[in-house]
């Protein structure tokens, strides 16, 4: 039996014209042959499999080929050329820096460069890994790299340039590699398909290239691999079969169980890619990358970076020719945060299910799907934050109190998506005490969305039932500040209850204030140190607390120190050391001259 040789080995290019997608790297290293500017130092760096070391042997090749074409091709048939081929050359010498990294390696190697070429003009030393080199032996090697003898030549190949001392690189040429792309590969693979005599589809071409990653030599491993599965005949079925690749057609089922609301063919969808041993975050990273794909093929100025065979990006459109694109970007939206979420969740599964049930309702128009919350385990929807804005009136003693009015805010169209309108202003309060006015039930849906609502809802509207949920139910019932008052007070008299007599003492000092967004209540304290206290320990579960009492999601509390004219009963509150030693100061002429001649100062 003939002995068989691996493609990447068998086809690997020996000339500049051979080498694929790195052709201004090529163009480069030619013209100074050509020109004879060849620096003593070359550091060649990029991904895998791109080709850095067999573009060192080819610049090697060429610098002492005996015999070089025009532009500088090495001929393949002098002296030099044949002896490196039938790798007895003692002008090109090959080092692998992982197994030689220490420093008598590089010792070694220094006693290499004081001999003189045998045949040809140059010693040539290629030194792969170079990056697996120890600290010392960098070291060690500075000397010879910076001024080797006129003869010597360093060329260091490497995948991580971020290992290599400065040093090293400010003594080198860099040249950084690209990845080959994909239309660059399929034309290769298609070449050496023809020359082995095997027959493949542009479909499996595709697959080959993609699974490889930008890399010429795993295309060629994985060509191999197909090779001896299905024989000199490949089917774009049976490359992804033998490979483990998630089919296309999956995802354009899953497009269209979306686009129908249906959600249970989704998930039996999903339930059959996982009986198949596929992994459940490359399924929606798959999905990710389709809806990119549907978002790319609208338009014609960005069909080439989809890097599909023509028959398939001919369904692209076709299906993207049915989607909106609001729908393909909260699509995206939702897929990109379930896989934030995905490693951080306790149940995996649900998480995906959950994303492929808000998918269908997407294109209902179910309200308030939004974007998975990266830091979260479980899916859940994040309300938009408070806007900020001034109190309406200054905060008065709760002897003094003052009316409260609340903005209304507009109720949005049915037939329009709801959206957050900014509130207009509104003029401070007057200080005489009055009725609050009544508020208009007209608040924004804006609150979590449970499973079981969704689907009752999508079920309401398979009937044509109308939406009967009122605002209460859905728990964004509006309240007017005279009942906020009254569930305050009955939080105050919880915490006395339950032993926390500090804290209700300082929330009872001073009434709260509804501020211009008709949800944030501002309460205040005496002081920065009650502020920080409260804002770190006690502030999140009060919002929660509270927005129970008063049947509303969307209520905020934020805390702020109080501004009063410092006079409480004739006499100032001192609560710090600095107030009392300011308080001393003023009262006192004695303690100001004691402070004046020992030249005090108050902290």
């Amino acid at each position: 039996m003939e002995q068989f040789i691996v493609s990447a080995r068998k086809y690997r290019p020996n000339s500049f014209e051979s080498l694929i997608g790195q052709e201004n790297i090529a163009t480069t290293l030619k013209n100074s042959i050509l020109r004879g500017q060849l620096a003593h130092a070359y550091l060649f760096c990029g991904p895998r499999g791109v080709g850095k070391t067999t573009s060192a042997r080819i610049f090697a090749k060429s610098i002492n080929c005996l015999n070089p074409s025009e532009d500088m091709e090495p001929c393949g048939q002098c002296e030099s050329c044949l002896s490196f081929s039938e790798g007895r050359s003692y002008c090109i010498h090959e080092l692998d820096a992982a197994s030689n990294n220490s420093v008598d390696d590089i010792r070694n190697l220094t006693e290499m460069v004081r001999i003189p070429p045998q045949i040809g003009k140059y010693s040539v030393y290629i030194i792969d890994e170079v990056h697996m080199l120890s600290a010392a032996a960098f070291n060690a090697f500075l000397k010879t790299l910076e001024e080797p003898p006129a003869y010597a030549i360093f060329i260091l190949a490497t995948t991580e340039k971020h290992k290599i001392l400065p040093t090293i690189l400010s003594r080198c040429q860099t040249y950084d590699f690209n990845r080959i792309s994909i239309p660059d590969m399929v034309r290769n693979l298609s070449d050496i398909a023809q020359k082995e005599g095997v027959k493949i589809e542009e479909d499996a071409l595709h697959i080959l290239a993609q699974k490889a990653d930008g890399a010429m030599r795993d295309a060629l491993t994985l060509f191999d691999q197909t090779v001896a599965f299905c024989g000199k005949d490949i089917k774009y079925e049976q490359v992804i079969s033998n490979l483990n690749i998630l089919d296309y057609e999956y995802y354009f089922r899953m497009i269209d169980h979306f686009l129908a609301a249906d959600y249970t063919s989704a998930l039996l969808i999903f339930d059959e890619i996982l009986s198949k041993g596929f992994n459940a975050l490359h399924f929606i990273s798959g999905l990710s990358s389709h809806l990119r794909d549907l978002i790319v093929c609208r338009k014609e100025a960005s069909e080439s970076l989809l890097q599909l065979p023509g028959s398939l990006v001919r369904r692209y459109k076709e299906q993207s020719a049915k989607c909106s694109v609001p729908f393909l970007y909260e699509a995206l939206n939702i897929t990109t945060g379930c896989e934030a979420a995905y490693r951080q969740s306790g149940n995996q599964r649900l998480l995906i299910e959950f994303t492929l049930m808000k998918l269908s309702f997407l294109a209902q128009g179910v309200p308030n799907v939004q974007t998975l919350p990266q830091s979260a385990g479980a899916p859940q929807v994040v309300p938009p934050a408070p806007q900020q804005s001034q109190p309406l009136q200054q905060p008065q003693p709760v002897q003094q109190p003052a009316a409260m009015q609340t903005q209304p805010v507009q109720q949005p169209a049915a037939s329009q998506p709801v959206a957050t309108e900014e509130p207009a202003p509104v003029p401070p309060a007057p200080a005489v005490s009055a009725a609050p006015a009544p508020a208009q039930k007209a608040p924004l849906r804006t609150g979590s969305l449970s499973v079981r609502d969704m689907l009752m809802k999508a079920e309401q509207r398979a009937r044509g039932v109308e939406e009967t949920s009122t605002e209460e139910e859905s728990g964004e019932r509006p309240f007017t500040m005279d009942e906020f008052m009254v569930a305050w007070r009955e939080f105050i008299e919880e915490e006395r209850a339950a032993k926390r007599t500090s804290l209700a003492i300082t929330l009872e000092q001073y009434t709260p204030v509804l501020l211009e967004d008709g949800v944030t209540v501002e309460f205040y304290v005496s002081n920065d140190a009650q502020k920080g206290w409260i804002e770190e320990k006690r502030l999140l579960k009060m919002i929660s607390q509270m927005r129970g009492k008063v049947h509303n999601r969307r209520l905020n509390l934020q805390v702020a120190v109080a501004v009063t004219s410092g006079e409480d009963d004739g006499a100032p509150k001192l609560y710090t050391n600095r107030d009392k030693g300011e308080y001393l100061l003023r009262e006192h002429e004695s303690v100001r001259e004691l402070a004046q001649k020992l030249e005090l100062d108050i902290k």
